[in-house]
């Protein structure tokens, strides 16, 4: 495969020596691959006690009958929907609300981790609950030990990496790790993207940006991020060069990861017969909040703002665009705060492409929080700090945030407008 391993730059983060554990040297038990399972393993008992809490006193609803078991509960939502995609595959007719607009469709779900769980039914015979369950819980196990191997890479110490590890598994949104959706698989990939990118392999990043855009969509976001970054070597070819043969192939990734990011979109209308039947499929999603509206980059979070601050709030809707902005304004200083640029480059430019990625396309609503979960590198700059008080603070903190998460978006209460 082209793009063989380079060696960065004498400014790049991550030039530091690792540890003996991470060398391979000393007792197995103490290598950073064991440290990181052991925190993985540990958290997700924590996150199983939420979720197993949580199915006991869960009510008869749509999907479950009253007090599922753990794999029942963890099918729920999006995971039914994926089911549904494995076993039947997608509508050739768009299916309408009112005969005139397209209604939730299979369309939205990419069929890349129903096509891997699959696949491990037939290898193990495992009911789709059971296989959904093992493919995202082995798939977070994996991106635990890249985003660890990451966090070294651009220069945080194995104490700093193995925290970003530990706020990594207790986030939120972190019992995706082990229900049926295709966050995990995708976050592994991303992981190992970003790896590759920062480490410059580009010909190993055409075969997981393929995979990424048929788990969740994501080639135009990363298609931005490799731009950034083509543009930013291209500025910098004099203090660190930029081969033609690097050249060639990072426009070449840039590129094909646009169309990557375009051939679900083009799969859906060929399948269909619809030019939009993608993005109408999506806006079905947000017609319950706002109305069926035509898809105008950059103003659904607009649109919402609007809505959660009169609808919600009973305040005027600027207040709700007011917020919004201010918000936005912070989030672009925070990418220049001493801890994020602690990152390096390649992140940031990760970071920007796909927060204006959410911000072009994406409604806000309780799914939000689990489509911020890509922003998973920021959990390193949250990392730095050596405080003990700090750091016992944080995993309380995240802990109790993922109760929260639970309780609202994924247990069901009756007729439930949050889903995650």
């Amino acid at each position: 495969m082209p793009g063989s391993r380079v060696q960065a730059p004498a400014d790049a983060p991550g030039t530091e020596a690792v540890d003996r554990h991470e060398t391979g040297r000393g007792a197995w038990w103490a290598s950073w691959w064991v440290r990181v399972l052991a925190v993985y393993l540990a958290s997700r008992v924590v996150t199983t006690v939420i979720l197993l809490i949580f199915a006991a006193t869960e009510g008869p609803n749509a999907w479950t009958s009253a007090g599922p078991d753990y794999f029942s509960f963890a099918n729920i939502w999006d995971g039914r929907w994926y089911e549904i995609v494995a076993v039947s595959g997608y509508p050739a007719a768009l299916p309408t609300s009112d005969g005139v607009h397209v209604s939730e469709n299979a369309w939205a779900f990419m069929p890349g981790y129903p096509g891997v769980v699959d696949a491990v039914m037939f290898l193990t015979r495992a009911p789709w609950p059971v296989a959904a369950v093992l493919v995202s819980f082995l798939a977070g196990a994996g991106a635990a030990l890249v985003f660890h191997r990451l966090m070294r890479r651009v220069g945080l110490s194995p104490s700093q990496s193995l925290f970003a590890v530990v706020l990594f598994c207790v986030a939120p949104v972190a019992p995706l790790f082990q229900v049926a959706y295709a966050e995990s698989l995708y976050i592994l990939l991303l992981a190992v993207a970003l790896l590759l990118l920062v480490e410059r392999r580009y010909g190993w990043l055409f075969p997981v940006v393929l995979a990424m855009a048929v788990i969740r969509p994501s080639g135009l976001a990363f298609a931005l991020a490799l731009a950034l970054h083509v543009g930013y070597r291209w500025f910098r070819r004099r203090e660190d060069p930029f081969p033609a043969r690097e050249r060639i192939l990072s426009v070449s990734l840039t590129i094909f990861s646009g169309l990557a990011g375009l051939a679900w979109p083009a799969v859906a209308a060929i399948g269909t017969g619809s030019l939009t039947a993608y993005t109408d499929t999506e806006l079905a999603w947000r017609a319950p909040y706002i109305g069926y509206t035509d898809l105008l980059p950059f103003t659904p979070w607009f649109q919402g703002a609007d809505w959660w601050a009169s609808a919600m709030l009973g305040l005027p809707g600027w207040v709700g665009v007011v917020v919004l902005i201010v918000l936005v304004a912070l989030f672009a200083v925070l990418l220049f705060s001493p801890a994020v640029r602690r990152l390096g480059v390649d992140l940031r430019f990760w970071i920007a492409a796909y927060s204006v990625y959410l911000l072009a396309v994406f409604f806000p609503q309780s799914s939000t929080f689990r489509l911020l979960m890509p922003l998973f590198p920021l959990l390193g700059a949250m990392a730095l700090p050596r405080s003990r008080v700090y750091r016992v603070g944080m995993v309380a903190l995240f802990v109790a945030l993922q109760v929260g998460w639970v309780a609202v978006c994924w247990s069901i209460d009756g007729y439930d407008w949050s889903p995650p």
